[in-house]
């Protein structure tokens, strides 16, 4: 009989506030949770990969696949809102008996890591937030594009070309990756669940954590964003600084949204350093 070998993605497993949740689990030290974006076919996998072995020299890394994406489970009857997010976050950490962790948000990563804080500040030790989405700002091509998408492999190709600012970083084997996942019953469903369908005319607004409720955090935090950010706008990095009292920022020129892709060294650096 001949073997088959699991997707590279596909790591431990853990049930976490009922729900059976894939996640990556490496090195040792304080626990760094690393919260993937959203977009068609995204997992911890596709965004962490190459940052994982790096950052476990020094930490406990913790990369799980939220809730609907990736290879945890995706139920269509199951009502997916920032309140199930955040409370299977809090189940993940329960189960892994982490009573306090830093997290790390790419995107869609940040805002749950920001809902999480709000909510549940004891919790998270510092934040990392990383291209993530602040205020209210129009909504950009990169997310309209996602929203429309259907799986092909042309159309991830497109897609992911409006993610970074040098579209070399773009490979196929990323491109064929995110489009078989993409491809999975309930994926794409999943995506439209987290941003507003795009209006047929006009502007169409996307609201991510009110300014006023950010000026409440006391979280020491990191802000990561592109200026080239093309999916989520660079004025939603400044912002977070500007609202976050114990925040710095640092802004990286000639970069799109995946800054731990695209400046992975100096990435690894800013986070190493601030979390120490």
């Amino acid at each position: 009989m001949g073997s088959t070998t699991a997707p590279a993605g596909v790591g431990k497993t853990v049930v976490a506030a009922g729900i059976r949740t894939n996640y990556h689990d490496v090195g040792q030290g304080s626990p760094l949770v690393l919260l993937h974006g959203s977009g068609p076919g995204v997992s911890a996998w596709q965004n962490w990969s190459a940052i994982i072995p790096r950052l476990a020299r020094n930490f406990r890394v913790l990369a799980p696949d939220i809730a609907g994406f990736g290879f945890t489970d995706n139920d269509p009857s199951r009502s997916y809102d920032i309140k199930l997010w955040v409370a299977h976050l809090i189940g993940f950490l329960d189960a892994l008996e982490i009573e306090q962790a830093i997290f790390v948000g790419n995107s869609f990563g940040g805002g749950l890591s920001l809902a999480t804080a709000l909510r549940h500040g004891p919790r998270i030790s510092r934040l990392v937030l990383m291209g993530t989405p602040a205020g209210e700002f129009v909504q950009t091509e990169g997310l309209r594009a996602g929203w429309f998408y259907e799986p092909s492999l042309a159309n991830m190709k497109a897609i992911l070309r409006l993610f970074p600012y040098d579209q070399s970083v773009v490979t196929s084997e990323m491109v064929r990756e995110r489009y078989e996942a993409s491809a999975a019953p309930g994926a794409q469903e999943a995506f439209r669940r987290l941003i507003p369908k795009p209006n047929e005319t006009g502007e169409t607004l996307v609201r991510g954590v009110p300014e006023a409720a950010l000026a409440t955090l006391p979280h020491p935090t990191l802000v990561l964003h592109g200026r080239e950010d093309a999916v989520v706008p660079f004025e939603c990095g400044l912002r977070l600084h500007r609202n976050i009292a114990n925040s710095e920022l640092h802004a990286f020129g000639q970069c799109g949204h995946w800054v731990m892709i695209e400046r992975e060294d100096a990435f690894v650096r800013l986070v190493s350093e601030f979390s120490a």
